[in-house]
């Protein structure tokens, strides 16, 4: 049990390096992308419909880790769609998450969504909201195919719940 909390947090210890690493990047792109995310909060669409199977906050390895963001069970191939416009920043293979795709909104706010089985963009591109960035897989050293995802705010994760329109069910 101990070497999974080691992978999961070295695992964690490498997306915030790469968050990070985005942040610096954010700069080097025109800010052509003028939105204000903020205001979009209760309005957001999931980017996949499905089951939730782990939730933001949910424990992981007895209470060490907690979730920074949702899994949402989907068929292998769904489409993964940009909860709101922006300007995508990352779109590669990450260990842990498989291949991610990182969305910078403006303001301090990114999502992100890992474990894909396809990647439909590249870093630099432009999105709108509901744009098909990605398709759901099992990428990552996933048992079944999820969508992991997450927003965050200046770096860090926020429970993502609050931004969406609807409910996921369980």
């Amino acid at each position: 049990m101990d070497s999974e909390l080691q992978r999961l947090l070295e695992e964690e210890r490498r997306l915030t390096e790469v968050v990070a690493e985005v942040d610096a990047l954010i700069a080097e792109y025109p800010a052509d992308v003028a939105l204000d995310f903020s205001d979009a909060r209760g309005r957001l669409v999931w980017p996949v419909q499905g089951a939730l199977i782990n939730d933001y906050g949910d424990s992981r390895i007895d209470g060490r880790l907690r979730w920074n963001g949702v899994m949402v069970g989907a068929p292998r191939g769904s489409p993964v769609r940009s909860v709101h416009a922006g300007r995508v920043v990352y779109a590669d293979w990450l260990p842990g998450l498989g291949l991610l795709v990182i969305v910078d909104h403006g303001m301090g706010y990114m999502s992100l969504y890992g474990h894909n089985e396809a990647v439909l963009t590249e870093s630099g591109a432009g999105v709108a909201a509901g744009q098909p960035i990605a398709q759901v897989g099992d990428s990552g050293g996933q048992r079944q195919s999820a969508l992991y995802f997450e927003i965050r705010e200046d770096g860090d994760p926020v429970d993502p719940r609050p931004w969406m329109n609807a409910r996921l069910r369980r």
